[in-house]
């Protein structure tokens, strides 16, 4: 036996300093990172959504009809259940091609892993977690790379398609659109509370079943045509994905607070102190573009939480509300819900 498998394993969470979407870079250090490179741009004209919105995947024409939709996403653990791991990551990658309105073809794996480190039984479940996500989605998982770490990393690359007519970007919303998200917020809040010993196991279920549901309502969504714009909720927390539907269409985004969902005890443990480090980078890189949090720590530290694997935003007009939301209970997404409007005014979000 090699020493892996005879260790006892330590906590995935353990290994690694940040967990789920809350590892991204902060938006405003990826943007000047991005913006140093002297390379003169290159034009494709198949190239339909590249990086200049910060869009959920690249999407490049195939045909007149189709295009390819291309997205990958990778993190280190946010849960110490290996399987749950995988089914979080793989989940949370897919999501990017049903933001754009596309139908997965496929995926490959995105493995890094501290081989001499966690037993070789732990690595196997995060593969297998992932597997059955992919499986659920209806795709193979088709390949991958793999390489040893320090940390533990998974993710996917996705492929998918899309017909372009269907095509919904993150910088489309029209003025008077009202915005809708799938999913209740919190992920990276529960996530620091598991990380602390803090989280019960209904608050666990919770997470887990939130972070592990599919996006698919995407593909149906992006058909109607009075649906103008999609994203997901990620990594930047509700702000952050919200100010990019306003600065993409030079538009004001307005959050209802009172209209938002939570996942269980959430707000206790704001309130409490527990939240994510990511939180505060968030508000750092773009809290400039907010108005209406100034005085409100605690809800700030919500709107900021990086989700990971969250729900889907909707910008659409309001004859579509029902539409939009009847297709989202019909697929288990219960908790969608109305949050906000689009208005003309700067680019900015105002948290009514």
């Amino acid at each position: 036996m090699t020493p892996a498998s005879t260790a006892p394993s330590p906590r995935l969470t353990s290994l690694s300093h940040g967990g789920g979407c809350g590892c991204k870079i902060a938006p405003g250090v990826l943007s000047a990172l991005l913006a140093r490179s002297a390379l003169p741009p290159m034009v494709f004209p198949d190239l339909l959504v590249g990086t200049e919105t910060a869009d959920d995947a690249a999407v490049y024409r195939i045909n007149e009809r189709q295009a390819i939709v291309a997205t990958t996403d990778f993190f280190m653990p946010i849960v110490d259940d290996p399987r749950d791991f995988g089914r979080i990551a793989a989940t949370n990658a897919l999501s990017d091609l049903y933001a754009m309105g596309a139908q997965p073809l496929m995926a490959l794996a995105v493995v890094g892993m501290p081989i001499n480190v966690l037993p070789h039984e732990v690595i196997a479940k995060i593969l297998e977690g992932g597997e059955s996500v992919c499986r659920e989605a209806g795709i193979p998982l088709a390949g991958g790379h793999s390489i040893d770490s320090v940390e533990p990393i998974y993710g996917l690359v996705g492929i998918g398609i899309v017909e372009i007519e269907h095509l919904k970007r993150n910088a489309s919303a029209q003025a008077g659109d009202v915005l809708v998200l799938g999913k209740p917020l919190g992920v990276g809040i529960l996530s620091a509370a598991l990380k602390k010993g803090e989280l019960d196991a209904g608050g666990y279920a919770a997470m887990i079943d939130a972070t592990t549901r599919l996006n698919r309502p995407g593909t149906e969504l992006a058909r109607l045509p009075e649906v103008h714009a999609l994203t997901d909720v990620t990594g930047f927390g509700l702000l952050g994905h919200t100010l990019e539907l306003a600065r993409g269409a030079g538009l004001s985004a307005h959050i209802d607070a009172r209209a938002l969902r939570w996942l269980p005890g959430v707000q206790a443990l704001a309130e409490r102190g527990t939240v994510t480090g990511a939180s505060g980078r968030n508000w750092a890189s773009y809290g400039a573009d907010v108005k209406g949090l100034e005085h409100d720590t605690v809800l700030r530290a919500l709107l900021t939480d990086p989700q990971t694997s969250g729900g889907l935003l909707v910008a659409c007009a309001p004859e579509a509300v029902e539409r939009v939301l009847a297709i989202f209970a019909q697929q288990g997404f219960g908790d969608a819900a109305v949050v906000g409007r689009m208005a003309p005014g700067a680019p900015q979000v105002v948290v009514d």
